[in-house]
């Protein structure tokens, strides 16, 4: 790679990162299990997938196989069928050394939900049904709405779902009640204290006297199934309805909890009223908050709810939230693209659908009653992107520049972490079976990044996109994204900058301007920049800006440094540079030490401002 196109990636690297067929494969990875309610994995390097069947039994996948003898077996103290049975599992962080485990089941007898914790015996395949340490125990007056996930947060504290109590409409009003667990996601400590349940102090209503203080969330009727996102610790809640509505509940990582998702007040984001449960009534949603996503009851009954995709042999359901319903066997994908939560219709699953999982890859299973198999889920989806995601690469404000720089950031291009950069110029139109297709044209392409969970790829604009906006497309292999419409501009000036800070250099020798080497006055310096516009002496798409004659700018831009004018003593694209502009300027008297504000305008557009160091 040459020493020009170092620089140029290096500048690249300092960007901030931003009726169908179906989409889907079902690949049977087990059979002969009854019942699953829940599939979980640890993080112990075993690759064990265990499913729990309501049963009261959890069976062992490992190496593909089915184990034939269960992992545990607490038959005799669940009592199993309808909405009941042994319903959730959870592995502690650090379980590879800690050795036991808990789980959620109704108690034979009285029903009532147990939080129990079991060790592992020296066979690491088979846990001892008598080490059961009682936790939590929460009576149930009805057989129904006994929520049953539990799963460790990023906090590394234990989350636990627990519906209404059950009957209909909520007749015990346990949704809006803080004195009682029911209709709740509680978050309690067992890994500080083995011998105690113990309460964060972080929990939102510990200093409440009225309230129960394991409580983390309430306003929730059947929240069968929630999950974290691996990647950023956000957190979604499926609420199963009455009679109308479906909904997803979403709560960003960092929140301080004690939301009210609005059952029975709401459900979903209709007004409930149970006189009359098939139609809307009226109330007040002050202070509620309302789920990110709802469906219908139009073949459809009850949510069961799954998993953010993380995972690396489906790309293009990355970031998505997989989810179905229990009767129509649907599977649905939501995911958030800019600010809007976009849902789409993947395909169609097994029927009776009960439950998710996911392995410690990221890979998601589903499991259903209506079949003894797993299912694997995968999917050739291709990528995507929109709008607002399609940037310049200096400023990462949406919109393109002939010629320029540019950034998309995507979801479901790449399949593993990590940066692949081209390695010759001319640039490659495509880098590991990824391209970018702007304006019919393939644009030459820097690098593509897949870093702490977000996906970019780096390009030129082709000199030949023309018109006021361009459909951008992106190909991954044969599959190809939806094209997206992006305004072509004359100029969007943007300054490459580290953070806040403008990266220049001093003309003379070329070191870096930085608080500790400042600029002063009367010094000649240079900045790099994307979006200036049209230059003379244009050359080829994807190959370097020439040295003679330079290709400078038609429009000799405008520079200010804390707000007084420079002189600039050129402007165009950076010889041996491909899509990025060059602009020296002398820094003029009179403006003040620290550091000052840098703004470029080209075309009447002025730059984002980045800081300089002046002296």
């Amino acid at each position: 790679m040459s020493s020009t196109l170092r620089v140029l990636m290096a500048l690249l690297a300092g960007c901030p990162v931003a009726a169908q067929t179906s989409l889907l494969q079902l690949t049977p990875v087990i059979s002969g299990i009854s019942n699953p309610t829940d599939i979980q994995s640890p993080e112990d390097g075993s690759n064990r997938l265990f499913v729990v069947q309501q049963d009261g039994v959890i069976r062992v996948v490992r190496d593909g196989s089915l184990l034939p003898v269960p992992f545990l077996s607490i038959s005799n103290r669940v009592v199993s069928g309808g909405e009941r049975g042994l319903l959730g599992l959870a592995f502690p962080p650090g379980f590879a050394q800690k050795q036991y485990f808990y789980v959620n089941y109704t108690r034979a007898g009285d029903g009532a939900t147990v939080i129990a914790r079991y060790h592992v015996t020296s066979n690491p395949d088979v846990a001892d049904p008598n080490s059961e340490q009682v936790l939590l125990t929460v009576p149930q007056p009805f057989a129904n709405h006994n929520g049953g996930q539990l799963q460790f947060g990023p906090d590394g504290f234990l989350y636990i779902a627990l519906g209404d109590g059950g009957g209909a409409n909520d007749p015990f009003h346990s949704g809006q009640s803080l004195s009682t667990l029911l209709g709740k996601l509680l978050r309690i400590d067992v890994e500080s204290d083995l011998n105690n349940v113990t309460i964060p102090p972080t929990n939102p209503f510990v200093n409440n006297a009225s309230a129960r203080p394991e409580i983390w969330a309430f306003g929730l009727r059947n929240p069968w199934r929630f999950s974290f996102d691996r990647a950023t610790g956000d957190l979604y809640i499926a609420d199963v309805g009455q009679n109308r509505l479906e909904e997803i509940n979403f709560q960003p990582a960092g929140s301080a909890g004690g939301r009210n998702y609005g059952w029975n007040i709401m459900e979903g984001t209709e007004c409930f009223n149970p006189s009359a449960p098939s139609s809307p009534g009226s109330c007040d949603k002050t202070s509620l908050v309302l789920p990110v996503f709802e469906y219908s009851h139009n073949g459809n009954c009850s949510i069961t709810g799954g998993y953010v995709y993380r995972g690396q042999l489906s790309p293009g359901l990355r970031g998505m939230y997989l989810y179905g319903d229990h009767c129509s066997g649907l599977i649905w994908g939501l995911r958030r693209e800019g600010d809007q939560w976009v849902n789409r219709l993947l395909g169609q699953g097994p029927l009776r659908l009960t439950t998710f999982g996911q392995d410690p890859n990221g890979e998601i299973y589903v499991g259903s009653q209506s079949t003894p198999q797993i299912l694997r889920i995968s999917s050739d989806m291709p990528p995507a992107a929109t709008p607002q995601s399609v940037v310049n690469a200096a400023s990462n404000v949406p919109g393109l520049v002939a010629g320029s720089a540019a950034t998309v950031y995507l979801a479901g291009a790449l399949a593993s972490p990590g940066i692949n950069s081209a390695s010759s110029v001319p640039l490659p139109t495509a880098i590991g079976g990824l391209s970018v297709i702007v304006g019919g044209q393939p644009a030459p392409l820097y690098a593509t990044a897949f870093v702490n969970g977000l996906e970019q790829i780096n390009f030129q604009v082709p000199f030949e996109a023309a018109g006021t906006e361009v459909p951008v497309v992106i190909r991954r292999g044969s599959a190809e994204s939806a094209p997206v419409m992006v305004p072509l501009l004359p100029a969007q000036p943007g300054i490459f900058a580290n953070g806040q800070d403008g990266i220049l250099v001093f003309n003379s020798d070329f070191s870096l301007v930085t608080p500790a080497n400042p600029a002063s006055a009367g010094t000649d310096v240079v900045f790099y920049a994307t979006g200036l516009g049209p230059v003379t002496n244009e050359p080829p798409t994807g190959a370097p800006a020439p040295r003679e004659p330079l290709a400078q700018t038609i429009e000799t831009p405008s520079v200010t440094l804390g707000g007084v004018p420079c002189q600039v003593q050129f402007a165009g694209l950076a010889p041996d540079f491909i899509g990025v502009y060059q602009v020296n300027f002398r820094v003029p008297q009179g403006v003040p030490p620290g550091m000052a504000e840098l703004v470029v305008t080209s075309g009447g557009v002025a730059s984002p401002p980045v800081r300089v160091a002046i002296k």
